[in-house]
């Protein structure tokens, strides 16, 4: 017999669910909804776990993740219970559930707590620079190390153990047995979800949507164009033309995108961005100032300007800093890879069923 948690809706509203319980089972969600069909009722099945207060269903389910949230469950509910922004807050529920640090559900609720670690890093990188412990030579230098190591750390101490908690919560808690093939053949998903995205597609046929992916595809290819370029070809201290021409554009990349994308949010152009979470803010705002920030450096580098302007180079810092050690294991950023593995997960799923 499934748990009941009382207070799951109170949870849940503390990260940024609004009125699902105003749901009255009709099924309008449902019948809108372009991912649903006879075996998956988006997003009914998880409305109702959250009102029901089925959170152990809830952990377990993949849903939350296979929706885009296209915006017609909230256009067309009759109660106004906005099914889409639940969906958005499960998503988060389901993140804190995941990292075994407790950091992340403690950032979703709490933005004292973002405010405060940003203010954090700003003091220690501030404060490193004040006590003169590096040349600014030894800035540059550490500074691309410390890039090489935050992935590396980021990926091994925190998102791959949280990717093993899914995958438990969600794979191995059906017990449907453990077939090593499904996982093999499955694997394609994993790859054209996390590089694609192309579920999107289903979400909605209008230009608008097939804009907003297309955006969103460019703006994944450059940030990790760009990660790659600063971090693996060591972009701010290369002499290499194409690789110094290739980290303008990409840099530009997501200085463009992600400003439409901070438009369409101040604006509410669509659906997707009527309702804005701090994190979602905090995302999309401070890859921006990743894309302006390495941009600057680097064009002060090239232009011998650096060293008379080496504030600016602490500022990318602090946002490199802010983004590898907040935003990306805790934050935003982490849906684009859960995301992905739900694809995959979700395949396995299907085949182990099969």
């Amino acid at each position: 017999m499934a748990k009941v948690d009382l207070k799951f809706g109170k949870k849940l509203k503390k990260f940024g669910a609004i009125d699902f319980n105003a749901c009255y089972n009709c099924g309008t969600c449902t019948a809108v909804c372009a991912l649903s069909d006879e075996k998956d009722s988006f997003p009914r099945e998880m409305v109702r776990f959250s009102v029901t207060g089925l959170s152990e269903d809830v952990k377990g389910s993949l849903k939350p993740w296979l929706c885009y949230y296209c915006g017609e469950c909230t256009t067309y509910c009759p109660q106004e219970a906005k099914p889409g922004e639940l969906m958005m807050s499960l998503r988060r529920y389901a993140t804190s559930r995941y990292d075994w640090t407790g950091l992340s559900g403690l950032l979703y609720k709490n933005l004292l707590a973002y405010i405060i670690s940003f203010l954090l890093v700003i003091a220690g990188v501030i404060g490193a620079y004040l006590s003169d412990t590096f040349t600014t030579e030894e800035w540059f230098h550490y500074g691309h190390y410390f890039e090489m190591l935050a992935i590396v750390g980021v990926f091994l101490l925190i998102l791959t153990p949280n990717i093993f908690r899914m995958w438990l919560y969600s794979v191995q808690s059906k017990k449907k047995g453990f077939k090593l093939k499904h996982y093999f053949s499955a694997f394609g998903e994993l790859l054209v979800h996390m590089f694609t995205q192309k579920r999107t597609l289903k979400c909605d046929d209008d230009a608008k949507n097939k804009i907003w992916w297309f955006e969103h595809f460019i703006l994944v290819f450059g940030y990790l164009a760009l990660l790659f370029t600063t971090v693996v070809l060591d972009w701010f201290a290369t002499e290499v033309p194409f690789i110094i021409y290739m980290g303008y554009v990409f840099s530009g990349i997501i200085f463009i995108v992600t400003f439409d994308f901070v438009i369409r949010r101040i604006r509410k152009r669509s659906e997707k961005s009527t309702f804005s979470h701090p994190s979602d803010w905090f995302f999309v705002i401070w890859l921006f100032l990743m894309g302006v920030s390495a941009f600057a450096v680097r064009l002060l580098v090239d232009t011998g300007l650096i060293l008379d302007n080496f504030w600016v180079y602490l500022f990318h810092v602090i946002i490199l800093v802010q983004w590898a050690l907040i935003i990306v294991p805790f934050g935003k950023w982490t849906h684009f890879l859960y995301r992905s593995f739900a694809m995959y997960f979700d395949k396995v799923n299907k085949l182990n069923a099969a």
